[in-house]
């Protein structure tokens, strides 16, 4: 019998730069790097046009006075969100019948419209009241747009995200995410008050702010227009015939779970974000200038940066769960503490800047990072879009809730008492994000560690046990690596998967 001397195993170690690689392989690599970048960089406009409102509704205060009512500042504020509504459940619904790239050219397009009409908003024959009703209007245009930003921007860059960087998906999706986002706040705050130091008037300052969203938006169209979509949505995607009971019945849970995570996590930071402005206007007194409420303002949307940069930091070691169940945590027990001395803090206004600037960062180290990471990974990639447009739009009923019950909830709880309304509003806001940590740790399922081609064939081997047709997937032909001329490419490849 023949006996051959057995040779040690060679290991294997692939080439920085797959060398394999066909050109139309490198092209998908470079336009996934790309829609990385750019399917974010728009959603600059959405932390902008909210932010930048805390400071508008101070310029108009300051212009119309009284005119300026609180039902008026509500009803502008909640345009946006009912517009967001509308846009996250339509484009979510959209870029997964349609494809990403169709969804973020009409988005596009969308924020570039409502922030322009806003900046030139004009009341018939000069009128107040007409200015505002234009203004809500024009808002809601612009909602629509920022809306379909959401699932279009998210559902592309968790894609994209997990082709380039695998291992660090989480830390990447948040930073062309979430980050861009808080950077939007912080611009928000920045670009008033950089006007009103250079002593513009109040109809500038309002009008060029409102006109400076345009930019975020216009400057990717062209990228946008040249992206293409992922590899994992061509060779996933349902053409026809979507089975929505039988993905309620599988995903229901997990639609609660993020759904009402974003609902409480918004109900507390949209209020405390729009009227931050007005919150510091009251504590610094009548006397106070435009310039130092947006000092202030500035310093407090600041804060947002180290905690969206921390929580995308940790979430793919820590995990999405935990992290954001922290950061409800640590948020909750730090605003009830707020609230039952908030008077007592006013008094030291500097402390209280800074807590109320920890209080929203550590928002966005938990559930502001990781919602929208969640949402955007535990779906399968055939109703990514559409799930996480219904999660984040009921999200944004939250924000519209929370803003309209803000002024109200302060009237009542504080008997006439603005600051003890105020101090309670925040015990309020803190017990929510106690409940936010609840529903994450028992209703949010962790995937830090699972690929997002992992669930797209659970998906598939449950729809097949309930006897749908699986040949209904695939929206397009996805570039496939020649074998004949890159075989040891694939075989390595293969070895390092299992």
């Amino acid at each position: 019998m023949d006996t051959k001397t057995e040779q040690p195993i060679q290991a294997v170690v692939l080439p920085e730069e797959p060398v394999y690689l066909t050109e139309l392989q490198k092209k998908s690599r470079v336009s996934a790097i790309f829609t990385v970048i750019f399917s974010g960089f728009a959603l600059l406009s959405d932390g902008y046009q909210v932010g930048v409102l805390s400071l508008i509704n101070v310029c108009f205060t300051k212009i119309y006075g009284d005119s300026f009512t609180s039902e008026m500042s509500t009803r502008i504020g909640n345009s946006l969100f009912v517009g967001c509504i509308i846009g996250q459940i339509s484009f979510g619904f959209i870029c997964d019948r349609l494809g990403r790239k169709v969804g973020l050219m009409i988005t596009t397009l969308l924020v570039i419209l409502g922030a322009a009409l806003c900046a030139g908003a004009y009341g018939a024959h000069g009128s107040v009241e007409g200015l505002f009703w234009a203004l809500t209007i024009y808002r809601g245009i612009l909602g629509v747009g920022v809306g379909g930003e959401y699932p279009c921007s998210s559902a592309s860059a968790s894609e994209a995200a997990d082709e380039v960087m695998p291992g660090r998906r989480g830390m990447l999706f948040v930073f062309v995410t979430n980050f861009v986002i808080d950077s939007g706040f912080v611009i928000s705050a920045l670009f008033p008050l950089i006007l009103g130091v250079a002593g513009c008037s109040y109809e500038v300052i309002w009008r060029t702010s409102f006109a400076f969203g345009v930019l975020p938006p216009l400057s990717v169209l062209y990228f946008r227009l040249k992206m293409s979509n992922s590899e994992i949505y061509k060779k996933n995607a349902i053409k026809k015939q979507v089975p929505y009971l039988l993905i309620v019945r599988r995903y229901w849970k997990y639609l609660v779970g993020t759904g009402g995570s974003w609902f409480f996590y918004n109900f507390i930071s949209y209020p405390l974000g729009i009227f931050a402005g007005t919150i510091l206007d009251q504590a610094l007194g009548s006397d106070a200038t435009f310039v130092e409420i947006a000092e202030w303002s500035l310093l407090l949307n600041c804060f947002y940066l180290p905690g969206s940069i921390s929580g995308a930091l940790v979430s793919d070691r820590l995990g999405r769960k935990k992290t954001m169940a922290t950061g409800f945590l640590v948020q909750g027990i730090l605003g009830i503490f707020m609230g039952i001395f908030y008077k007592r803090l006013l008094d030291i206004f500097p402390l209280f800047v800074v807590l109320y600037g920890i209080f929203m960062a550590m928002g966005e180290f938990g559930p502001g990072d990781m919602l929208g990471l969640v949402s955007a990974e535990i779906y399968p990639t055939a109703i990514r879009g559409t799930a996480y447009g219904w999660s984040a739009a009921i999200g944004k009923l939250g924000a519209f809730v929370g803003t309209s019950v803000f002024k109200p909830a302060i009237a009542s709880f504080g008997h006439g008492d603005v600051k003890l309304g105020q101090g309670r509003v925040f015990i309020l806001g803190s017990c929510l994000a106690l409940l936010g940590a609840v529903f994450t740790w028992f209703l949010i399922p962790d995937y830090s560690k699972k690929a997002l081609g992992e669930e797209d064939e659970d998906f598939k081997k449950y729809l097949l046990e309930n006897g749908f047709d699986l040949s209904n997937f695939g929206g397009e032909d996805v570039p496939v690596i020649d074998e004949e001329k890159a075989p040891a490419y694939v075989a390595e490849k293969e070895e390092l998967k299992a």
